[in-house]
């Protein structure tokens, strides 16, 4: 009991030391102390639970905003405005995409992301850890509502899985090293399995539409389609060194995007051609790829001879235009049958993703004169090539090039 009581003291003092620095540093800028819980930066947070803190820091969550996220911030800026003014409007309303890129600005009412760190953290530790409870994204009028406002926020506590909730109570007027405001008091709570089920992402991963009504993101809508008892986090929090893993992987880690799907290629010679089977399984409960719809995969099958050279391959440019049926994408359209952008569509074209548990076989006939290796991969790009190069000056390479999901070769 003393050691729990000493080590508790020890984050306190922590907790304090790391909110004193952030206002007295001469180095950073100089941060006013938090009136509210969400103006609470995760640095807080990080220094008692630093392990948990360094997964948080280099998630997605953490670069969720228009200032952190190049692809993010590039639509941001088109549609909304700079992310680094205050009062930017959208039809006289905040942007709808602060909801769930920067819910702390949005639940403020501010759109000037670097006026606070909590504000351009993403999602935060604050943020995930005060949901209370889910309204759900169907709104009682009719209108979807997204992010923040299909959650219970708790102005006053904190809500752990473990089964407990802390307290968030703003601090006193002249706070001390011995009195750090916001810090954990345990009290018996009842909301934590909210914090193990899909019900605690689907808020922002439920889904989403544009002005115009058509569906862009409906990970949501798939995952109850499928009937999966799967829980996002048994895959985006797998228990890692005795915690949730707060890593939070999704499509811009390829560790997490080779999980998503098997593929095995069988050959068979028939005279002077190939006849190469591709059987893709997606292992997902929604569709691959899921999100933004911007997102895409396409098989790529390769043919090489003993030196290595290729000697044939499925597509000459890019399969979008060559070779269709090998193409994982979600195709929005302007309402008079021509592709347009998510922002602007008013139909949807075509889907071509693989459904949740869907296996598909794909077959091709290639000439075999000199071949000794076929392969096949599943390439995932978080990008179409049109936005690839429209953003060219923003991008990293990371963000540029395509992460290959599966492989599967044949030598002969």
């Amino acid at each position: 009991m003393r050691r729990s009581i000493r080590y508790l003291g020890l984050c306190l003092l922590a907790v304090a030391a790391s909110i004193q620095a952030v206002s007295a540093d001469p180095g950073k800028v100089n941060v006013p102390m938090p009136t509210s819980p969400h103006e609470v930066s995760s640095e807080v947070c990080g220094a008692c639970h630093k392990e948990i803190y360094a997964e948080w820091a280099g998630s997605m969550h953490a670069q969720s905003s228009a200032l952190k996220d190049p692809i993010h911030g590039a639509f941001y800026r088109k549609v909304a405005g700079d992310p680094t003014q205050e009062g930017v409007r959208i039809k006289g309303k905040p942007p709808i995409c602060l909801n769930c890129h920067a819910p702390n600005a949005a639940k403020a009412g501010k759109t000037k992301l670097d006026a606070k760190p909590a504000f351009n953290e993403g999602v935060n530790c604050i943020f995930c850890h005060s949901i209370a409870g889910y309204k759900g994204t169907e709104g009682e009028n009719g209108k979807l509502r997204l992010g923040i406002a299909a959650y219970e926020i708790s102005e006053t506590h904190l809500i752990a899985p473990s089964g407990r909730t802390y307290s968030t109570n703003p601090p006193p007027p002249n706070p001390t090293a011995t009195t750090p405001p916001f810090h954990p008091f345990p009290m018996k709570g009842d909301n934590a399995p909210l914090h193990k089920t899909n019900d605690l992402c689907m808020g922002c991963h439920d889904r989403r539409n544009n002005f115009h009504g058509v569906p862009l993101c409906a990970t949501g809508t798939e995952i109850a389609d499928s009937k999966s008892f799967i829980a996002c986090q048994s895959c985006h929090m797998p228990t890692v060194n005795g915690h949730a893993s707060h890593s939070m992987s999704g499509g811009h880690d390829g560790a997490m995007v080779r999980r998503a799907v098997t593929l095995v290629l069988e050959t068979q010679q028939q005279g002077d051609r190939i006849r190469a089977t591709v059987t893709m399984k997606n292992r997902l409960p929604h569709k691959f790829p899921t999100g933004a719809p911007f997102r895409n995969a396409y098989l790529r099958l390769t043919a090489y001879d003993a030196a290595g050279k290729e000697l044939w391959k499925n597509y000459s440019k890019h399969p979008m235009t060559d070779d269709k049926q090998a193409m994982l994408v979600y195709v929005l359209g302007d309402g008079e049958g021509n592709p347009a952008m998510p922002p602007k569509a008013k139909e949807v074209l075509s889907d071509s993703r693989l459904q949740p548990d869907e296996e598909r076989v794909l077959n091709y006939q290639l000439p075999a004169k000199d071949v000794k290796l076929v392969r096949a991969e599943l390439l995932y790009n978080l990008l179409l090539p049109k936005l690839v190069k429209d953003l060219d000056a923003v991008l990293t390479d990371d963000l540029k090039q395509p992460k290959v999901a599966a492989m599967s070769e044949v030598a002969l």
